[in-house]
């Protein structure tokens, strides 16, 4: 039994190879940086006060700050899933939160555009 946490991924299967295991760590702070500059453009707009809009702009901060903090999470759960994969010697989980992060940052890119527009 491990000491390391979370025993649901370390107390699984076979240590792997520590390059796939240092590879998927680069992977989650990868995520994690995009994470921040999502929440570092919510406190921009709200400091700078852009959309003029307030409501708009108080829309966006929150749509940032949200996904900001879900992509955090959704990272570290796949970093774990991956990890736990590798580890049993099973085939990678999908990559499905890619999908859903992207439509994300589309949809408030848009509403950004149509706001800076129209205000």
């Amino acid at each position: 039994m491990s000491e390391r946490r979370p025993p649901w991924v370390y107390d699984a299967g076979e240590e792997p190879d520590p390059r796939f295991s240092l590879a998927n760590e680069r992977t989650f702070l990868a995520w994690v940086r995009t994470s921040l500059a999502l929440i570092a453009g919510a406190v921009a707009l709200h400091s700078l006060g852009v959309p003029d809009v307030p409501w708009a702009r108080a829309t966006l901060v929150v749509l940032l700050v949200g996904l900001g903090a879900g992509m955090t999470v959704l990272a570290y759960l796949r970093w774990a899933r991956v990890e736990r994969a590798m580890r049993l010697r099973e085939p990678l989980p999908a990559f499905s939160v890619g999908l859903w992060m992207t439509i994300a940052i589309v949809v408030i890119a848009v509403l950004l555009a149509v706001v800076l527009l129209l205000g």
